[in-house]
């Protein structure tokens, strides 16, 4: 009687994308800094999201008439924040690491500009806080929104105390 082997081959997991807010705060540099760890752990790759929107003027009484918003493309420096927040971050890799790592500048709400963004990853890392009116909060109202709205699991970095 002849046996043949059991099939033991084990599928090997896709790289793992995960997608982390941007805005040059302390938390999402923190957060940043952490998705960058996570990806080179488990031979992923990063992508940076920054969002930005038009500042809103029509509740501003006296501005609406006179301030034109709508040729204000913060795009721009949008990019230059999430450039120099993954330079920094990437030079806290160890020496010869290098993750993966795409940047993209979006124009929207961010909460919903990142759940749109990681609707295919299998990870979205935020910072606890970032610049938004709610500074104070432990947790801001994009991170918020991100934990009870994401399709994939969602991960708050906490920025480092300062020393």
């Amino acid at each position: 009687m002849t046996s043949t082997p059991s099939d033991t081959t084990t599928p090997v997991p896709a790289p793992q994308r995960i997608v982390v807010g941007v805005d040059g705060s302390a938390g999402s540099d923190a957060a940043l800094a952490w998705a960058l760890r996570q990806a080179w752990a488990h031979g992923g790759s990063v992508t940076a999201v920054g969002s930005w929107q038009t500042p809103a003027m029509n509740g501003m009484a006296g501005y609406a008439s006179y301030v034109d918003m709508s040729s204000y493309d913060l795009g721009g420096p949008t990019q230059e924040v999430l450039d120099k927040a993954v330079a920094a971050a990437s030079a806290d890799l160890p020496l010869g690491v290098t993750v993966p790592v795409t940047t993209r500048v979006v124009s929207g709400y961010p909460a919903r500009e990142l759940l749109k963004a990681a609707a295919d990853a299998e990870l979205l890392v935020v910072g606890s806080r970032g610049h938004g009116e709610l500074s104070g909060m432990l947790l801001g109202s994009v991170g918020l929104h991100c934990v009870t709205h994401a399709t994939c699991p969602v991960v708050v970095v906490h920025p480092t105390p300062a020393s």
